[in-house]
C-alpha cells in the first residue's frame, strides 16, 4: 500500500464515497452527510494551502485510507490543526494504516501547530475514539445534536500538544 500526499484523480470522490457508505451501513445517515462531506471536501480541495496535509493510503482498488490536516481552518483558532477526513476502508480495518496515517499526522502537527490538533467525531466509534487517545487526544466538548444530519452524541477531541 502506497502513501500519496496529494489528491490523484478520482481520490476526492473516493473518499466521499467511502463516508457515505461506511456511515450508512454502520449508523444510518443519510445521503445528508454525503452530501456535506462532499461540499466541505471539495471546498477545502479547492482552497488547500501549505502546509495544509493530505494523506491517502492507496491500493489496487483506490483509496484505502484517508486523512486531512488543515492548518487553515477558520474554526480552528487556538485549537490548531483541524483533523478531517479520516476514515479506513473496510477492507484494510486492523492493517494498522490508521495509526500510520494518523502518527504521520502528529509529527507534521508537531512542525506546523505545536502539536495541537482537534476533530469533531461522535460517541461509538470506538475503534477510532481508542486510537485518538492513544495519541493525547482527549474529550473538550460533548453535546447531543445533529450536524451530520442524524441526531447522535457530538464530540470535539483536542490534542494539546508537547508545548
Amino acid at each position: 500500500m502506497d502513501i500519496t500526499h496529494d489528491f490523484f484523480p478520482g481520490a476526492i470522490g473516493q473518499i466521499i464515497q467511502l463516508h457515505g457508505t461506511h456511515y450508512a451501513k454502520h449508523w444510518g445517515f443519510t445521503s445528508y452527510f454525503e452530501a456535506k462531506v462532499a461540499h466541505q471536501l471539495a471546498e477545502f480541495a479547492h482552497g488547500r494551502k501549505d502546509p495544509d496535509l493530505v494523506l491517502l493510503a492507496r491500493d489496487d482498488q483506490g483509496v484505502a485510507a484517508s486523512l486531512i490536516l488543515n492548518l487553515h481552518d477558520p474554526e480552528s483558532q487556538a485549537r490548531g490543526a483541524h483533523l478531517r477526513w479520516f476514515i479506513c476502508a473496510d477492507r484494510c480495518r486492523g492493517s494498522g494504516i490508521g495509526r500510520k496515517l494518523l502518527s504521520m499526522a502528529v509529527a507534521h502537527a508537531e512542525q506546523h501547530s505545536q502539536g495541537r490538533m482537534w476533530l469533531h467525531t461522535f460517541a461509538g466509534l470506538e475503534p477510532a475514539l481508542h486510537l485518538y487517545r492513544s495519541f493525547g487526544f482527549v474529550l473538550h466538548a460533548e453535546q447531543e445534536g445533529d450536524v451530520w444530519g442524524t441526531v447522535v452524541k457530538e464530540q470535539e477531541y483536542r490534542r494539546s500538544g508537547d508545548s
